[in-house]
């Protein structure tokens, strides 16, 4: 519960960058393709420091990293309410933010969870990221709320106060948790053998890790697509700023329900199959938000919401699961991190691609298309895994 309220508040800085969007277009009147770069200059460098964080939750006590990771993004949000160019949006955000939510965020808290829910990873990994869904249930519209009260500035101030308050308070408490140890003590105590597991190079030279890489990256370059460039396209087409806000806060609600659901499923059943469906998923999405977009009906946004809560769980929930069925082990951490990054960059791409194919196109139908594209090779790529995996089963 406590990973879940981390993740909340730590994935809230990410998700809540789509109502900042709106307001820092408001204030500056900068471009899409702009205000699109400042997101993905934060999902490269937090793609880039998963690899690290991973490798540092196999050498100490991750909870130590979301002590540091709290009081960083208090202070680089404290920082972005000062901003006045694209440049300081760019290393406030883009750079000092990313590392922070990185140090608390996905990484270290994946890594605690494999460790100690090895029976239902699939259900304890869906249960931890939900908190990402609340995050986006509770969070994105309180900061909304904050903007239109009180201006963006004092929005971002207000958030980083109350980040550090509850970040670091849970980190030092699950420092003192006795349950929450290094990998090798966790082995030395139960008296396994950890030399025989993977390491980063092996999982390297096998195919089905290349193919859940894939798995990540077409996956989140899709969903982040949709995240980030959802609330001002439903805003062009008519639909209030709030209402927006409170779709994003419906796509929590939905994630909640798909990354329980889903993972406690890929428990029981293939996980690739699921990881499958939720990709479907999250296509079917992309027309529900073109059907809002003509007729103006909330109902539909609605529905849009729903169908891409439930979908994109699949890579928030399941791949991480996938990576551990294959590459558990020692250095899951830094085989984890790997995957991360490709996640991550696939987050940095979309939706600066986008926003650069609607400066093109002047809208987003081009982008969206996109990322259907994105739904398609990321299913595919877990559908091969799958293939893999049974051609594996017959050879032996």
């Amino acid at each position: 519960m406590c990973i879940a309220i981390v993740l909340a508040f730590s994935y809230g800085v990410w998700y809540s960058y789509s109502v900042f969007l709106v307001a820092l277009f408001e204030a500056f009147g900068w471009s899409r393709s702009t205000l699109a770069l400042g997101f993905s200059i934060f999902a490269v460098v937090h793609g880039v420091s998963n690899p690290v964080v991973g490798r540092l939750c196999d050498k100490i006590n991750p909870a130590y990293l979301v002590v540091f990771g709290g009081i960083g993004v208090s202070l680089s949000l404290l920082y972005v309410s000062f901003i006045e160019t694209p440049a300081q949006l760019f290393f406030g955000f883009g750079v000092l933010t990313a590392i922070s939510v990185a140090l608390c965020g996905w990484a270290p808290s994946l890594v605690q969870v494999q460790r100690n829910h090895k029976a239902r990873l699939g259900f304890a990994i869906g249960f931890i990221s939900s908190g990402i869904g609340v995050g986006m249930l509770l969070i994105v519209p309180l900061v909304q709320l904050l903007i239109q009260n009180y201006g963006w500035r004092l929005a971002y101030q207000i958030f980083a106060l109350i980040s550090f308050c509850v970040i670091v308070p849970i980190g030092i408490f699950l420092i003192k948790l006795s349950s929450v140890q290094s990998f090798l003590q966790l082995e030395q105590e139960q008296g396994v053998e950890v030399k025989g597991s993977p390491s980063l190079p092996d999982a390297m030279r096998d195919a089905k890790f290349w193919l859940i890489v894939g798995a990540f990256f077409f996956g989140s370059m899709g969903s982040q697509i949709l995240h980030v460039h959802q609330v001002v396209f439903l805003v062009e087409h008519g639909i209030s700023t709030m209402v927006g806000a409170t779709v994003v806060s419906v796509i929590g609600i939905a994630s909640i329900l798909g990354k329980t659901g889903g993972g406690w499923l890929s428990d029981l059943i293939e996980r690739e199959k699921v990881f499958v469906a939720g990709n479907l998923i999250m296509i079917c999405s992309v027309f529900v938000l073109f059907l809002s977009a003509e007729t103006g009906s909330v109902f539909i946004a609605y529905l849009f919401a729903v169908l891409l809560g439930v979908g994109y769980s699949a890579n928030a929930a399941i791949a991480p699961a996938m990576m551990s069925d294959h590459f558990s082990g020692r250095y899951f951490g830094s085989i984890l991190g790997v995957g991360l990054f490709g996640s991550a960059i696939g987050a940095a791409l979309g939706p600066w691609i986008a926003g650069e194919l609607f400066d093109f196109n002047g809208d987003y139908s081009l982008a969206f298309r996109l990322a259907i594209l994105c739904g398609v090779l990321a299913a595919i790529s877990g559908f091969g895994v799958k293939i893999l995996k049974l051609a594996t089963v017959r050879t032996r």
